[in-house]
């Protein structure tokens, strides 16, 4: 079981997130390339090499390019292309939400990251007592802010962890001043945000831990707690802004496997329990069952499929069934009962024995593509190319997806 265990000792911020999972393997130039099809301009990123206290670290940084208005031709006048590059522009929900349809985010991804910005939303909303139509996103509408959730999203979707441990959370303490005043640390969103997650202060008079952190960890979380039982293949060092006296302030990633201990599951580390959800349904709008299913996987649904039925007085009906991790029954059931015409769900608890799993990525003639490896008892039984990766090659090139797909083929079984 792959698992990724984030060290918050200095807290977090989306970009020292990024910086770790960098830092850990993930190739910037994907991560380059998964944010420029936001089709959002007016930014560059880049990342270098720092050192905080005495611990080099990968810097993740978010560029706005500043541009003299450029000239209309035809009339001699500026022309404003709407950007504002003075480093406080914000972006709006529908803005931030639409420009993640056009992305080169997988459908679970783009779900995800729309989910976890209206989160933030709503959080805003409720701290501020405005509808969340009203709420100006001064965090999450930031440009950086952007990027950051984004990439968090596409960096986690590409390390394919069946696992990922968050450990007690420093928030720091003193005061930060915002858009809106100045508040005690941890600012009251970010409290929101953290809902469940143990937080402390070491004493540092900063805040550690920003919104947007708290945001992605709280959802990527499988859980919290003191570093598990795990062989450690891989660590990644993220940076923040500043440079802290009293401790190095980065986030530490420790990228490994479950190890096998008295402390684990009897059960072998390939197996683990999974609650099953189903129901038949036979009068709802068929357009309803796609945003129900971008909604589950949004919750952290493992599987949601649709099958055909026949139901009771020889009507058609569609039986959806979900996979999902024990305890997120009660929230898969709360967005079925919310967001379909079933009234009834039935759910059962059952075993489930899964390969080993990693991405890796192979070069090919016509560029990188990420390979989903399964191995059982350290033999590979399976590797296919991610069809995301071949499609996007097929548009770029002109070539068909199926002579992609076999030169991917090819080069896998040539790698050395």
């Amino acid at each position: 079981m792959k698992v990724l265990y984030f060290d918050c000792f200095a807290g977090a911020a989306g970009d020292m997130i990024l910086g770790a999972l960098l830092d850990a393997g993930l190739p910037f130039e994907e991560l380059r390339r998964a944010l420029g099809s936001l089709a959002v301009e007016g930014w560059d990123v880049s990342v270098d090499r720092v050192i905080r206290t005495g611990v080099t670290a990968t810097k993740f940084r978010v560029h706005e390019r500043v541009h003299a208005h450029h000239q209309d031709p035809k009339t001699s006048r500026p022309q404003d292309h709407g950007h504002n590059h003075d480093g406080h522009g914000h972006h709006s929900l529908s803005e931030i939400c639409a420009a993640i349809e056009r992305s080169a985010l997988s459908v679970n991804g783009k779900a995800r990251a729309i989910q976890m910005f209206k989160r933030l939303a709503e959080a805003e909303s409720a701290i501020h007592g405005i509808s969340i139509d009203q709420i100006h996103l001064h965090e999450v509408g930031a440009l950086d802010s952007i990027i950051d959730i984004v990439g968090a999203v596409f960096a986690i979707e590409w390390f394919n962890a069946d696992r990922i441990v968050v450990s007690p959370i420093n928030v720091g303490s003193g005061m930060v001043r915002t858009e809106h005043g100045v508040f005690p640390v941890p600012a009251p969103a970010t409290l929101l945000l953290l809902k469940n997650a143990p937080v402390y202060s070491s004493g540092i008079q900063s805040e550690l831990l920003t919104p947007t952190g708290a945001l992605i960890l709280a959802e990527f979380a499988s859980a919290f707690g003191p570093l598990p039982p795990m062989t450690i293949n891989r660590v990644g060092y993220g940076a923040g802004d500043r440079e802290l006296k009293e401790t190095p302030n980065v986030v530490r990633l420790l990228v490994g496997e479950a190890a096998d201990g008295k402390t684990q599951d009897p059960r072998p580390r390939t197996e683990m329990r999974v609650a099953v959800l189903e129901c038949e349904i036979d009068d709802m709008n068929p357009q309803i069952f796609g945003v129900l299913m971008e909604k589950l996987y949004a919750a952290g649904a493992l599987e949601v499929f649709y099958s055909a039925v026949q139901m009771k007085k020889n009507r058609p009906g569609t039986l959806m069934t979900i996979v999902a991790k024990p305890d997120q029954r009660e929230a898969m059931t709360d967005i079925v009962f919310r967001e379909s015409t079933t009234i009834g769900i039935r759910h059962q608890e059952l075993s489930r024995e899964c390969l080993d799993r990693e991405m890796v990525t192979v070069t090919t003639s016509l560029g990188a593509v990420r390979f989903k490896v399964a191995r059982r008892d350290g033999r590979v039984l399976n590797a296919q190319p991610e069809f995301e990766d071949l499609a996007k090659l097929s548009a770029e090139r002109g070539i068909p997806i199926k002579d992609v797909q076999a030169l991917a083929h090819k080069a896998w079984l040539d790698r050395k």
